[in-house]
This record gives C-alpha cells, sequence and structure tokens, in this order.
C-alpha cells in the first residue's frame, strides 16, 4: 500500500463547556505511525484540557500498527456485520487509518474525533462534517427537533461567510435555501472554504445524513465539494 505527503489526521478536542473545537494532535502514517501533539494544544490546555493518558508528554510517539489508544475507537474487524459497516464508509477492506478519517472515531463518552485536514495545494476538495451550533440557533435544548429549520436528505444547503462573528474571524453559516439558520461549518474548516469563497469558487453542499435520536451536537451531516462537480 503506497502513502502520500498528505497522510495525516487531526485530532479535535471540543471544549465542554464553551463548544469550541481546538486542533490538539496529529496522526500521520507512513511506514509507522506517528502521534504529535500540534496545533492549539497549548491554547487548549488554558481552557481545561489535558494529555491524553496514552501520550502523556508533548513529544513524538512512534509505533508501527495504529496505536491501540485510536484502534480501541473503531469497530472490531472481526465483528459479525463489519462488511456493511465497511460500505457505510465507502471502503472494501478494513483500513483502520481510513476508517478513521471516514468516521471521525467519534465516541459518545468524549470530546474528541478525528477530521481529514484541507490542505492549502488542495484545487478540490470533498469533506464531510456536522454542521456545529444547530442547538443553540435552534434553541431546541436537544429535545425539540420541530424547532429547527427543516431539510431533507439530499437537500442542497448554502453558504454564507460571516466575517464578523466575534469566535471565528473565517466562520461560513450554513443555511437552507431560503435562507434559514442551520449553524455553521466546523472551525477547522472555515479558513480553508472562506478563502475558496471569496475567490468566488462554486460548491456544493448536500445533506446526507439526519438523526433526530442522537443530540444536537450530530444531528445534521453535509457533504461539501468545492469546486461544484459538473454532472
Amino acid at each position: 500500500m503506497g502513502y502520500n505527503s498528505h497522510d495525516f489526521l487531526y485530532l479535535i478536542w471540543k471544549d465542554p463547556k464553551s463548544r469550541r473545537n481546538y486542533t490538539v494532535g496529529r496522526l500521520s502514517r507512513g511506514e509507522s505511525y506517528v502521534f504529535e501533539y500540534f496545533g492549539e494544544h497549548e491554547e487548549a490546555k488554558k481552557a481545561g484540557w489535558e494529555y491524553l493518558k496514552a501520550f502523556p508528554k508533548d513529544e513524538r510517539y512512534e509505533s508501527p500498527a495504529l496505536f491501540a489508544a485510536f484502534a480501541s475507537r473503531l469497530p472490531d474487524p472481526k465483528r459479525k456485520g463489519i462488511e456493511s459497516i465497511l460500505h457505510k464508509y465507502g471502503l472494501t477492506e478494513f483500513d483502520g487509518f481510513e476508517l478513521l478519517r471516514k468516521s471521525t472515531g467519534r465516541l459518545p463518552i468524549d470530546t474528541y474525533e478525528f477530521i481529514d485536514p484541507v490542505f492549502p495545494e488542495e484545487q478540490s476538495i470533498t469533506r464531510e462534517f456536522y454542521v456545529v451550533g444547530i442547538r443553540h440557533h435552534a434553541g431546541c435544548h436537544g429535545s425539540d427537533c420541530n424547532l429547527r429549520p427543516q431539510v431533507k436528505e439530499g437537500e442542497l444547503v448554502t453558504l454564507l461567510p460571516e466575517p464578523g462573528n466575534e469566535f471565528d474571524e473565517f466562520a461560513v453559516t450554513v443555511r437552507t435555501k431560503g435562507g434559514e439558520m442551520l449553524g455553521y461549518i466546523p472551525r477547522y474548516y472555515s479558513e480553508s472554504v472562506s478563502s475558496r469563497l471569496a475567490l468566488g469558487m462554486t460548491y456544493a453542499c448536500e445533506v446526507i445524513e439526519i438523526d433526530y435520536e442522537n443530540n444536537c451536537e450530530v444531528c445534521l451531516k453535509v457533504r461539501l465539494s468545492i469546486p461544484k462537480e459538473e454532472s
């Protein structure tokens, strides 16, 4: 299996109080797997974040196999029905690193997830993510989904930069076709997306998953393609 210079995943920590996302680590794959603290981890410390127990120091960790602390966030490759899980994420064989990339490795018991970063030199990007801030803007309090602007799977939503946002100068809002506010693109993608929109690049942002049984932080998933793929 060949690897490229972009075989990176960023580890994101969400502050349970402010709900802000911080990039705190980077997992890379080459001849071996490497994990190191990265990005905003010093800033995250001020918000109460602490080093992961499996990686107690700010140093470079290396392993010939995917670190157990991260592999444990994935389904057992021998479990019954694993084929359907792989199919859901567009995989034909079990690859822990790619499954982390596709699934984010999010667990209900903590505030971490892996994301596939956008690199400046990428001429076209496609990323899937959950719209953030829905609970705040809908006022649903996690209990009344009818308060949220209604959209359907397969529906296209629109993006609108919000340069005056006090928390993120690159903030990009996600809205219904009628202009109703849904939420925001995650902060870890906002600069990359807003810079491309500022250049006038086309895009398509499609609702691909709605989960009313989950909490408001992960109830609406979209797929964003820039530039828009021509049919």
